[in-house]
């Protein structure tokens, strides 16, 4: 994880599903590895204890992501939109007219993004274009295909 940036946006149902998925990999997950790795132990006295080895690459994998999401949680800062805003933020749900047609997006941090539920991220190049864009703006994106975004709405 880059310890270099100083704030992980998150919005609050996403600091929610992360510290739910936190408090679930301490709570249940690794005692059921513990115990998983206790039971391939007593199993067998073989070198090749492939259950053993399979428990504790499953141990290693629970305690990195409690070591991740520690940090991230840590880091986090809750975004939410503001009622009556009127430049593009983050938090934002932003109406767009896209090639004649309406687009909605909602920015969010880089860890929240999943564009195919129009989650797009801060860092993005539509999202970082759309930012501080008012309504009636025109921001045109350059990528490999250049993409104009005409505002319509804040919300």
């Amino acid at each position: 994880m880059d310890q270099t940036q100083d704030k992980i946006y998150l919005t609050q149902e996403g600091f929610e599903k992360l510290e739910k998925e936190l408090k679930n990999l301490i709570s249940v997950k690794r005692p059921q590895v513990i115990e998983r790795i206790a039971q391939a132990r007593q199993a067998t006295s073989s070198p090749d204890n492939l259950e053993l080895d399979a428990a504790i690459q499953e141990q290693s994998f629970v305690e990195g992501r409690i070591s991740d999401l520690t940090e991230i949680l840590k880091r986090a800062q809750i975004i939410s939109p503001k009622v009556g805003q009127k430049v593009v933020s983050l938090g934002s749900t932003v109406v767009v007219e896209v090639e004649e047609e309406k687009d909605e997006f909602t920015l969010v941090g880089s860890l929240e993004a999943d564009p195919s539920r129009g989650l797009i991220s801060n860092e993005s190049i539509v999202g970082k274009a759309l930012l501080g864009a008012k309504v009636g703006d025109v921001v045109t994106v350059s990528s490999a295909i250049e993409t104009t975004y005409k505002i319509l709405q804040i919300k």
